[in-house]
């Protein structure tokens, strides 16, 4: 990975003499010797290198051997561009980034350096012996630069892959994909909460920039076992695993997208199985308008109206499947009391003197109503999905609907 370097003599503190060519062939005689007590040193002075794999101690042993070589080629022709910083660690596999952190790459270069130091004596007589341990901190110090620029662009590499992984994953989900493709890409992003999946979605701030994302991320994090970001165009998708079922951690959620509604669709069991819920999710958003006093944000089951009046086939199909054919399966004529009781402007009164029975007998009928659908009547909002179920249950198709039976009279 290319470090760009000015030349040595347009740095400050740069050497701008030549060196003692009897330290020098000094320096080039002893690189095999220096290499090879560097290498017992880092045995020596770091438990984590005795620990590593024989691969990776074989690339750090190239990185310092190169530092070494490095160093000498550098002080022979300090003005001499040259100098590349570069070289040092070119050598070692991208892969070592991962497993060994900058801290132990600077104690690496640490050991390198006092090794150099301690045989100052057996390399340069004693007039150029303080001007050598000079060169040698100085070069220490831009290697040091060039550890940090190196893991530096290491991590903006992978931070990008990971961001782009992580969309991969997210636009699979949405598409409902459930492959051996994005059951890989979930683990490579590093996915591993095993609790239920909500998506919610809604419009993304104005401003979406890195510092946003990872203020979403921080929120996300406090609320949930796991989170994916996704941002397409003018959406803002956010995918989460064991979020705490609460309505404050909703609310709190919400507040991270831009202005409009906000929905979260059904729970799903895995990440997986998560695309009927970020469909539902997305269906809820088109319709979520038709519902200007929703709450902010609205479950996708809450706007099974307005889903079905903007042709959603899930929609009604949930409508008929949750309310419409359990209503039918009840006793007591629980449909056609409900149909009475919405069609006479919710008068217990009226509905009772339709279906010749007493009010208390359709007060009953209605609380039962709510105990079979989930939904109560007495409410106007709730009312107006129990009426829009009843009306897709009966334009359901021929044979999948059971016909609603006469009320009992008592």
């Amino acid at each position: 990975m290319p470090v760009t370097r000015s030349t040595a003599a347009s740095r400050p503190g740069a050497r701008a003499d030549r060196a003692d060519p009897s330290t020098v062939e000094r320096l080039k005689a002893n690189i095999g010797k220096l290499s090879t007590a560097t290498l017992k040193q880092l045995d020596v002075s770091l438990p984590w290198y005795r620990s590593l794999r024989p691969d990776e101690r074989s690339a750090l042993g190239m990185v310092a051997q190169k530092g070494i070589a490095s160093f000498v080629n550098w002080y022979e022709r300090p003005a001499s561009p040259a100098w590349v910083l570069s070289d040092v660690f070119g050598t070692a596999p991208t892969e070592l980034t991962r497993s060994i952190s900058l801290q132990k790459a600077l104690q690496l270069i640490r050991v390198v350096v006092d090794v150099v130091e301690d045989r100052v004596p057996e390399l340069a007589d004693g007039d150029v012996q303080g001007p050598l341990r000079e060169a040698v901190l100085r070069y220490s110090r831009e290697v040091a630069f060039a550890a940090a620029d190196v893991y530096a662009r290491a991590a903006e590499t992978r931070g990008a892959w990971d961001t782009r992984l992580e969309a991969l994953v997210v636009d699979a989900i949405l598409r409902g994909e459930s492959s051996d493709a994005l059951r890989s890409r979930i683990a490579a992003v590093g996915w591993t909460s095993t609790a239920r999946i909500t998506v919610m979605v809604g419009s993304s701030p104005s401003d979406t920039n890195a510092s946003f994302v990872n203020e979403l991320r921080r929120a996300t994090a406090r609320l949930t076992e796991d989170a994916l970001v996704g941002i397409q165009g003018e959406r803002l998708i956010l995918v989460l695993g064991g979020l705490e079922d609460t309505p404050g951690s909703y609310t709190r959620l919400a507040e991270l997208f831009g202005p409009g509604p906000v929905v979260y669709g059904p729970p799903a069991e895995s990440l997986v199985d998560a695309g009927p819920s970020a469909q539902a999710a997305f269906a809820g958003l088109t319709a979520a308008r038709a519902w200007p006093a929703a709450p902010r944000p609205v479950a996708a089951d809450d706007l099974w109206p307005e889903r079905v009046m903007s042709g959603d086939d899930i929609a009604r199909k949930a409508l008929v499947r949750s309310i419409y054919r359990p209503l039918l399966g009840a006793s007591n004529g629980l449909a056609e009391t409900l149909s009475a009781y919405l069609s006479l402007g919710h008068s217990l009164e009226a509905t009772a003197r339709e279906l010749f029975v007493h009010a208390n007998t359709v007060r009953y009928r209605l609380r039962r109503v709510c105990d079979v659908t989930g939904w109560d009547p007495m409410l106007p909002r709730e009312a107006f999905v129990l009426q829009t179920a009843l009306v897709v249950g009966r334009l359901a198709p021929p044979g999948k609907a059971v016909p609603e039976r006469p009320a009992a009279r008592s």
